[in-house]
């Protein structure tokens, strides 16, 4: 049945397409959502984006927004309201303290249900409190879901184990430096392209990777990366896809101390012959109530606090080596060229990147937009990595399902140019294990 769908503003700043995937229900937005929207017009960062896009959505169909039939979103599809009475009816007054814009878009979805008693009408919000608040007053209530991935079952697996593999086959991938073909293993139908998995038999096993360029599954040996050495089998597979120039997209998940940055940094700087820049980037996320504004100095001392993470994997691998040793002045030689560059996400957007080595540092906190735009700015010899925790995201508005990180995983499953490996065993400390599985 044909429904009425009341938006939240937190749903056209995360997807300024949103109008297009309400197929044949009717949409309505209320003025203060417009009000909203015009705070965040202004500004260089996606959400900033996100507002003046949604506006110029919103223009093209504006001549019939205001006459009671509304503007026709296409064939076949819906029509668009904007409500332009902010509605405080009195459940409403007699539930809440404050009268703030989310509690006026629960007031007209209130008065809307009450003028449409015989269609059902949904509050769609990303924020959790607001469809909680809605719910309680017995509001239908729902979070956007188009860009939803259903399947995320494998961040909280390790990489596959096939058992009962012929010794024979074993013995070619050790004395192969081709790869055995695919077509010799009987799970050739179960295995995406890069996809990472340990064999066995009854006498022997051996880290193995499927080759989608050559048709063969070569056997993953344990590689050392600007003196980064790999602690076990997973991060033995992470090295593998991270240093195959083949491959221009990877993605390596895991929880807090699992070894994806530092694994990617080393991965970078072993071939940092190959590009002309390795740059590595996070986006910034306000820590408890300090955002940009409110810390000292210019860009970039305000952003320094956010990128420190990234400077403590770099010395990590300056550690390894001797402190005037020939790769620690390479490094800081390259620091000094603009050859390594470490910088906030923010002050990248916009830029085309060519013969780069470009990582993306807790990249759960992005969203699927986001990602697309970071994606599409790749040019020739150019290979991104995005790293993150999936069940550690900060931004309020996404969670496991919805962030961006997870949803290019996603999308860009069996594509010969992509590769994802999820990381399980942690390796900072004993302590950082612990606490990440018990606390």
């Amino acid at each position: 049945m044909k429904k009425n769908f009341v938006l939240d503003t937190n749903v056209l700043l995360h997807d300024f397409k949103c109008l297009d995937h309400f197929q044949e229900n009717d949409v309505y937005i209320p003025m203060v959502v417009l009000e909203e929207l015009d705070h965040f017009k202004k500004g260089n960062d996606q959400i900033n984006y996100n507002a003046r896009q949604f506006a110029r959505e919103l223009d093209e169909v504006a001549d019939d927004m205001l006459s009671t039939e509304g503007a026709s979103l296409g064939d076949g599809r819906g029509r668009l309201f904007v409500l332009t009475h902010n509605s405080f009816p009195q459940e409403l007054a007699d539930a809440f303290i404050e009268r703030t814009p989310d509690h006026y878009i629960i007031g007209a979805t209130v008065e809307l249900a009450k003028a449409h008693p015989d269609t059902k009408t949904i509050l769609v919000s990303k924020d959790i409190n607001v469809r909680i608040k809605a719910r309680a007053l017995g509001v239908l209530a729902e979070d956007y879901i188009t860009d939803k991935v259903t399947n995320i079952d494998v961040f909280d697996s390790e990489q596959p184990v096939f058992d009962d593999v012929a010794p024979e086959l074993i013995d070619q991938i050790y004395a192969s430096n081709a790869g055995v073909d695919i077509d010799e293993f009987a799970f050739k139908s179960d295995v995406e392209p890069n996809e990472c998995f340990v064999l066995k038999s009854n006498r022997a096993s051996a880290l193995a990777r499927y080759n989608p360029f050559d048709g063969v599954v070569n056997r993953v040996e344990k590689t050392r990366a600007f003196g980064i050495e790999p602690r076990n089998a997973e991060q033995t597979f992470a090295l593998d896809v991270l240093l195959d120039d083949r491959i221009k997209l990877v993605a390596v998940t895991g929880r807090a101390g699992t070894g994806k940055t530092l694994l990617a940094l080393a991965a970078a700087l072993q071939q940092n012959e190959n590009y002309k820049q390795v740059l590595l980037a996070r986006p910034i996320v306000a820590m408890s109530n300090k955002d940009l504004g409110a810390l000292p100095g210019d860009a970039q001392e305000k952003v320094a606090p956010y990128m420190q993470p990234l400077f403590d994997n770099l010395n990590v691998i300056k550690s390894v080596f001797s402190y005037q040793g020939k790769e620690v002045r390479q490094l800081e030689e390259m620091q000094k060229n603009n050859q390594l560059v470490i910088e906030a996400l923010a002050f990248i957007r916009g830029r085309s990147l060519s013969d780069t080595y470009f990582i993306v540092d807790e990249a759960q906190n992005l969203t699927p937009h986001e990602i697309k735009t970071i994606i599409t700015r790749a040019g020739e010899n150019t290979k991104i990595v995005f790293t993150g925790d999936v069940h550690q995201i900060d931004s309020p508005y996404l969670d496991m399902q919805s962030n961006g990180l997870v949803y290019m995983i996603d999308r860009m499953k069996g594509q010969d140019i992509f590769a994802h490996v999820n990381l399980i065993k942690g390796e900072r400390s004993e302590l950082s294990e612990i606490a990440s599985q018990l606390l």
